[in-house]
C-alpha cells in the first residue's frame, strides 16, 4: 500500500508542479478534472493492492520457499514461478503438482479481481536447445506461457479474452547467464494481472492532448 501511495503522490506532485512554476494545462472540454483521474488510479491501484495480499496469503508456502515471487511493477501485479515449479527441464506440460499452485492464482484472478486482464509471459536461460523438438528457446518459452493460458481457460473458466500469452525467449534475463543460480531464476514464468483500462483508453491509444505555455 505504501508503494501504491507513493505513485499517486508522484503524479499529484508533477500535477502541482505545473501550476505553480507558470505553466498552463489546457483541458479539452468534458473531460473529467485531474483530481477525478487521480481518484480513479487509486482505485484500480488498490485492485491490485487486494490482489497482492490474497496471493501472498495463499501462496505464502511457496514464496518462502523461493519457488515463486510476489511483486508490484509499473506493468502490474507479477507473480513469478521458476520454470522447474511447473514444468519439467525441456517440457511445456504442466506437472501435476504443480496445479493446485496454479489454482491458487486462478481463484484470485476470478475472485478479487475478476474485471482485470491477465498476460502470461516465458522466459529462459540462454542455454540452447539442443536435445528436444523446440527449434529454439523462443518456442519454448511461448508454449510454456501458452499451456498456461490454456490450463486458467479449461481448467479454471478464466474468459480467453481477459488472457494473453507470449514467449521472450533468453532475451529478457533478470539475472546473470554466467551462473548455475542465475540460470535458474532466468527460467521463469511470469503472471501479470494488469492495471484496469478503460473503454475510452482502449479504444483510442493517443494520449489527451497538453498544451504547455
Amino acid at each position: 500500500m505504501i508503494k501504491i501511495r507513493g505513485i499517486i503522490i508522484v503524479f499529484t506532485v508533477l500535477f502541482i508542479a505545473f501550476a505553480t512554476t507558470g505553466c498552463t494545462l489546457i483541458f479539452q472540454k468534458g473531460r473529467r478534472s485531474d483530481v477525478e483521474k487521480i481518484g480513479e488510479l487509486e482505485s484500480k491501484l488498490e485492485d491490485l493492492e487486494r490482489a497482492r495480499a490474497a496471493l501472498r496469503k495463499s501462496l505464502s508456502k511457496e514464496i518462502k520457499d523461493k519457488g515463486v515471487k510476489l511483486e508490484m511493477a509499473e506493468r502490474g501485479l507479477v507473480v513469478t514461478f521458476l520454470a522447474e515449479i511447473l514444468f519439467d527441464s525441456g517440457k511445456a506440460k504442466i506437472k501435476k503438482d504443480a496445479m493446485p499452485i496454479l489454482d491458487k492464482v486462478a481463484d484470485v484472478v476470478n475472485e478479487v479481481v475478476p474485471d482485470l486482464d491477465v498476460g502470461v509471459e516465458g522466459h529462459t536461460d540462454n542455454q540452447p536447445i539442443k536435445h528436444s523438438r523446440w527449434q529454439s528457446n523462443w518456442e519454448l518459452s511461448t508454449s510454456r506461457a501458452t499451456s498456461v493460458v490454456h490450463y486458467l481457460i479449461d481448467k479454471k473458466g478464466i474468459a480467453p479474452q481477459r488472457l494473453a500469452a507470449i514467449g521472450y525467449g533468453e532475451y529478457r534475463p533478470v539475472d546473470t547467464n554466467e551462473t548455475k543460480e542465475g540460470k535458474r531464476k532466468n527460467r521463469r514464468v511470469e503472471i501479470v494481472i494488469l492495471p484496469e483500462i478503460s473503454k475510452s483508453e482502449k479504444a483510442s491509444p493517443k494520449k489527451p492532448a497538453l498544451n504547455l505555455k
